[in-house]
C-alpha cells in the first residue's frame, strides 16, 4: 500500500464552511486524519455567514477520497459542495492542441499561405521530395506510434485508452526539446499492418516514436521500418531506456571504481527494455551478463531453447550471455555480481540474495510502481542503488533521453540512430552530472535539469555528423538561399 501522498492522487474539494472562527482549521485537520495532505486553499465566495472554499488534498490512493469526504460531512457547520479528481482535469479535452505560426488576417496572408502561392512550394517539392523537409512540419515532427498492447505497467489495454500516455509523451517532446510530436494510436496488432500504416504516413514525420509495443513483436516492427525508411525510427521502451540505464551506470562505476568492461551484470526480465539494456551495455564493453525471464536464467541449454519454442530474441539472448549456462531464478544466480538491473516485476529479488553480490553493489531496480526490491530493503546491502520512481533518489526516467535524441537526429536530418548515437547520448546524460557533485544519491541529473535535452541533441548530431549519418550541406534551420531570394540585395 502507498503511504506518501502524491499528485496523482490530488482532489480539489469545494466545501462551504460556516464563517466562524476556528472552522477553517477543524476543516484541515479532518482533512489531514482522515490521511490527506492539504495543498492549496482558494476562497471563493463569502455569502450570508457561509464561506465557500477550494481545498487541494494530496492523498497516497484514491481510496483515502471517501474518507475525507466522509470526514467533512460528519463535521458541523461543513457542507462538500463538489470534487474534481486534478488528474483527469489536466486531461480533459486532451493534453495537446494544434496553433499556427503564422497571422491569417487579410487576403495576402490568405494568398501565400494557401491558394493559389501554396501550388508554387507544391511543385517545388513535387521537383525535389527532398524539400520536404525545408518547407513543411517534417523537419520538426515526430510520430508517437503505439498499438496499445504494452502500455506502462497496465498491458494490452487498447489504442483508445493508450491516448492519453501517447498524448503525454507528445507533451515531453515539445516541453524538454522542442520538437512537434503527434500521437498515433493504431487498431491492429498486426505487425505486418503497423509496418505498412507506418510507411504510408512517414512522408509526414521527420522521425517516427515507437511506444508501448509488446515484445517480441515490437522488435521485428522496429527492425523493418529501420530497414524500410530513411528517417530515424525509435523504440523508446527499448533504448530510451537503455540510453538512460547506461548513463547511470556510466557514473555509478566512477563512485565504486569499477571499469565497465570488468562488470558481472545480471538482468531481470527481457521484454523489450530488457534486451536494449543488454545490447547497449555490450556496445559500451559489457562482457559478462545473464539475464532472467520468468522462467529463470536464459542459456541454450534451457528446455525451450532445446526444443524450439524460444522465441527469437530470447534465442540470440542465449546465445551471447550466460556463457557458464547458470540455471535459476534472479535470487539463485547473483552472486558475484556488480550490478543488477530489475526490469521485470514487484519483490522479484530477495534482499538478502544481494549482499552475495561483489562489494559496493550496484541495483537499477525499475519495475513501476514497485520495484524489484525496494530502496528500503536494498539498503544495508548496496552502494548504489536507482529506480523508476520519481519519490526516490537517482529516478532512471526516458525522458531524460528521447527528446534530446530526436532534437539532435532531426537537427541533422539523420536517416537512422545508431548504437554509437545512443552511447553518445548517455555520456552526454552522465555530463549533465557535475563531478563535484556526483554521489551515490546523485548519479544521473533531474528530468527537469533544463540543460540535458540541449547537451544530449548536441551529443547525437556530432555523432551523426562524424560517422556520415548527417544529410550534408542541408542541416535543419539554413534554406538554400537561391530560393527565399532573387537577384542581389
Amino acid at each position: 500500500m502507498a503511504t506518501t501522498p502524491s499528485a496523482q492522487f490530488s482532489l480539489t474539494i469545494r466545501v462551504e464552511i460556516a464563517d466562524r472562527p476556528g472552522m477553517l482549521g477543524r476543516v484541515a485537520s479532518a482533512i489531514g486524519d482522515a490521511g490527506g495532505t492539504i495543498g492549496a486553499v482558494d476562497l471563493v465566495a463569502i455569502d450570508g455567514g457561509r464561506a465557500v472554499r477550494d481545498i487541494t488534498a494530496l492523498c497516497a490512493e484514491q481510496s483515502t477520497w471517501s474518507s475525507i469526504t466522509g470526514a467533512l460531512e460528519a463535521l458541523d457547520g461543513v457542507r462538500v459542495l463538489d470534487t474534481v479528481d486534478r488528474t483527469f482535469q489536466v486531461h480533459l479535452g486532451g493534453k495537446i492542441e494544434q496553433h499556427n505560426k503564422l497571422p491569417l488576417k487579410t487576403r495576402d496572408d490568405l494568398s501565400m499561405a494557401y491558394t493559389p502561392g501554396v501550388a508554387r512550394v507544391c511543385t517545388a517539392i513535387h521537383a525535389d521530395p527532398d524539400k520536404a523537409f525545408q518547407y513543411t512540419i517534417k523537419r520538426n515532427t515526430v510520430a508517437v506510434v503505439s498499438d496499445g498492447t504494452a502500455v506502462l505497467g497496465l498491458g494490452d489495454i487498447g489504442p483508445a485508452a493508450a491516448m492519453p500516455v501517447m498524448e503525454g509523451k507528445a507533451v515531453l517532446f515539445k516541453e524538454f526539446a522542442g520538437v512537434d510530436a503527434f500521437p498515433i494510436c493504431l487498431d491492429t496488432k498486426d505487425p505486418d499492418e503497423i509496418v505498412s500504416i507506418v510507411k504510408a504516413m512517414a512522408p509526414t514525420f521527420g522521425g517516427i516514436n515507437l511506444e508501448d509495443i509488446s515484445a517480441p513483436r515490437c522488435f521485428e516492427i522496429e527492425d523493418r521500418l529501420i530497414e524500410e525508411l530513411d528517417i530515424p525510427v525509435f523504440h523508446d521502451d527499448q533504448h530510451g531506456t537503455a540510453v538512460v540505464v547506461l548513463a547511470a551506470l556510466m557514473n555509478a562505476v566512477k563512485l565504486t571504481g569499477r571499469r565497465i568492461a570488468d562488470l558481472r551484470v545480471l538482468v531481470v526480465g527481457l521484454g523489450a527494455a530488457g534486451v536494449a539494456v543488454t545490447k547497449i551495455l555490450r556496445s559500451a564493453g559489457v562482457t559478462e551478463v545473464i539475464g532472467c525471464d520468468s522462467r529463470g536464467a536464459v542459456h541454450t541449454e534451457r528446455a525451450d531453447y532445446r526444443d524450439g519454442s524460444m522465441n527469437a530474441m530470447k534465442r540470440w539472448y542465449a546465445e551471447h550471455t550466460n556463457p557458464e549456462q547458470l540455471d535459476g531464478g534472479p535470487g539463485d544466480v547473483i552472486d558475484g555480481m556488480d550490478l543488477f538491473i530489475g526490469l521485470s516485476g514487484a519483490r522479484v529479488m530477495p534482499p538478502a540474495a544481494l549482499g552475495r553480490m561483489r562489494p559496493d553493489p550496484i541495483v537499477f531496480a525499475m519495475a513501476n510502481p514497485n520495484p524489484e526490491v525496494t530502496p528500503e530493503e536494498a539498503a544495508p546491502y548496496v552502494r548504489i542503488m536507482a529506480t523508476g520512481r520519481s519519490d526516490y533518489p537517482n529516478q532512471i526516467n526516458n525522458v531524460l533521453a528521447f527528446p534530446g535524441i530526436f532534437r539532435g537526429a532531426l537537427d541533422v536530418r539523420a536517416n537512422a540512430i545508431t548504437e554509437r548515437m545512443k552511447v553518445a547520448a548517455a555520456q552526454a546524460i552522465a555530463d549533465c552530472v557535475p563531478a563535484g557533485e556526483l554521489r551515490e544519491d546523485y548519479i544521473v541529473p533531474s528530468v527537469f535539469n533544463r540543460d540535458v535535452a540541449p547537451a544530449v541533441a548536441a551529443a547525437v548530431a556530432e555523432e551523426a555528423r562524424v560517422n556520415g549519418l548527417a544529410h550534408a550541406g542541408n542541416e535543419v534551420g539554413f534554406a538554400p538561399a537561391d530560393e527565399l531570394h532573387v537577384g542581389a540585395a
